[in-house]
């Protein structure tokens, strides 16, 4: 099962192909997406991106993950978040959002099982 590729990419919205829902930030793995609720997890810019808030996309078996930091990377990724993919043998790619939704969409391109997460506006 692939990834989904990011179809489009603005201030505050994206879309993923084959979702007819917008997502202001969101969660993708093979096979699906969904809506990324910071309220979830009590996640806000800093300290930023919690384990939690990666599990789920995790435990769809991705060996890879990018993180989108926002259009100004004001979400922060502290080291505890990056030692929990290191130990679950995960590769991580952070980059500002719209850098990261071309290196998402590069690696589905490539076949590589990728999972993202990504933050669409500050």
């Amino acid at each position: 099962m692939s990834s989904p590729e990011i179809a489009s990419l603005s201030w505050g919205q994206m879309m993923v192909k084959g979702c007819s829902t917008a997502y202001k930030d969101c969660k993708v793995w093979p096979g699906g997406s969904r809506t990324w609720d910071w309220r979830e997890t009590g996640t806000n810019h800093s300290p930023g991106v919690q384990p939690a808030d990666l599990e789920e996309v995790v435990k769809k078996g991705v060996k890879t993950l990018v993180i989108g930091r926002g259009m100004s990377e004001a979400l922060q990724v502290p080291a505890t978040t990056m030692d929990y993919l290191k130990k679950n043998g995960i590769d991580a790619v952070v980059l500002q959002t719209e850098k990261a939704v071309k290196e998402y969409n590069a690696l589905v391109a490539q076949g590589v099982k990728v999972g993202g997460v990504f933050h669409s506006t500050c």
